[in-house]
Order: C-alpha cells, then structure tokens, then sequence
C-alpha cells in the first residue's frame, strides 16, 4: 500500500436489498483536511461507520496505516479518534472522568493519562473545567471535550461526523479554524463529514459522495477552478446537490 493514512479500494454496502455506497475509493493523505460533502442519505454516515468497524463491507476494502482494517481491527481502532454527530459523553461525570475513562479503553497508563488530559484540556482552553461536570457546560464546550477525548490517544486519523451541527456560527468558525491547524501543526489527518457548505475552505481536500458514490475528490480551489466556478455554493449547484442541503 502507498503512505496513505486512510486507502478505500471499490467499497460497497447495502442495506437488505438497498445499495448505500457503491465503488467507493478514496486515499488520505497526512496531515491534510478533508470536507466529505454530500446531502442527507448520500452515505455519509455509513461511510464513518465501516471505517470505525461498526459495519463491515459488502465488497472492496479499506486499509489504515497500510494495514486491512478487517484483519487488524484491534489496530485500526487505535489510530482512529471519533466524534459522532449525536453527542455520547456522561453528562454526570466530570470532563476529567469522562476523558480518564477514554484513556483507560485506550490502555494508556496512569501517568500518559493524566499528561495528556493537561495536555488537551490545555490546548481547547478547558484546563479550568476540568473538574466541572459535563451537564454544567455548554454546547459548544461539550464537543471541545468530545475532541479533546478523541485526540487523547495521539490518533493518525480523526473522524469528524457533522460534529459542528448545531453550534452557534461563532463556536463553528472557531472549532474548525482550531481542526485546521490540528492537520498543519500535528500531521494529524481529518476526515469531516458535513452539509454546510460555509465549513469548506478553499484549501480543504475535497470528497463530493452522491447517491452512495464518489463524484469528486480534489483541492476545494482546484476543483472550483476545473468546474469554472467562484464559490463553494456555486460548486454545489454545478453538482445538482445545492438543493438538498
């Protein structure tokens, strides 16, 4: 296999009788950001869920650090970070509890645990809220936790499943500016699903699903330039996905 962080070869999944994703392949690079775009139903979320293992595939493949998830999932587990859409902390444990509690799933000893809790508490400015329990924060500083939780074991990918819905703009702009420099400064690589079209940058690595297929992986910028369009929004039109934002 390539460097790739995340390889997808042919993958296909189906529901019954239902096709969801079909011929599906893409290759992630490190330390870059990547939009997977796409309307309600595309296949996104089934797409994060046989990364994760929770569903295993109909055909084709995916390999994470060079390595067949299917034969190494223990392995794959443990470069993967996770934040799903709906939120899946304990809201009547602290911040801290619920990260140690992570770490322990990880296997991580005491002593890493407790640095890299500072660490990442740190890092999402939470340091002061560390003893607070979740029910007492706000929405906003509940997904910090979510990310700071995810990004504890040092993964090589993480998996973001629109997991800026509903934020106020100001806490999106300012999580996602923070996910983007996660990619520049740490070589992590990010995949985030999502149909908001204002959180793709120009810069992004682009991944367009449709109808359970990919129909377009390229630089956000290069891709509008090939399609001879000014914007994102405009990008989305020329697809036929605009409407069904």
């Amino acid at each position: 296999m390539s460097e790739a962080v995340l390889e997808i070869h042919q993958l296909g999944f189906q529901y019954g009788n239902k096709p969801v994703l079909s011929d599906v392949s893409v290759s992630l690079q490190p330390g870059k950001y990547y939009a997977l775009l796409g309307p309600n139903g595309a296949g996104k979320s089934t797409l994060f869920s046989l990364i994760c293992q929770l569903l295993r595939p109909v055909s084709g493949s995916l390999h994470l650090m060079g390595k067949d998830t299917q034969q190494h999932t223990r392995y794959a587990l443990k470069q993967l970070g996770i934040v799903f859409q709906q939120p899946t902390l304990d809201l009547d444990l602290t911040v801290e509890q619920n990260l140690r509690y992570h770490a322990s799933l990880q296997g991580m000893p005491g002593k890493l645990t407790r640095q890299r809790i500072q660490e990442e508490l740190t890092r999402f400015d939470l340091a002061n809220r560390q003893k607070d329990k979740v029910r007492a924060l706000n929405g906003g500083h509940r997904r910090r936790v979510e990310i700071a939780r995810a990004l504890l074991h040092k993964p090589r990918l993480l998996l973001l499943d629109e997991a800026t819905v509903g934020l106020d703009q100001n806490t999106r702009d300012a999580m996602n500016a923070h996910l983007r420099e996660l990619c520049s400064h740490e070589g992590i690589t990010i995949l985030s699903s999502t149909h908001l079209i204002d959180e793709v940058k120009p810069n992004d690595e682009l991944i367009v699903l449709l109808n359970g297929q990919v129909k377009l992986q390229q630089r956000c910028q290069e891709a509008m330039a090939s399609l001879g369009v000014d914007s994102v929004q405009q990008l989305y039109r020329q697809m036929h996905i605009g409407g069904e934002q």
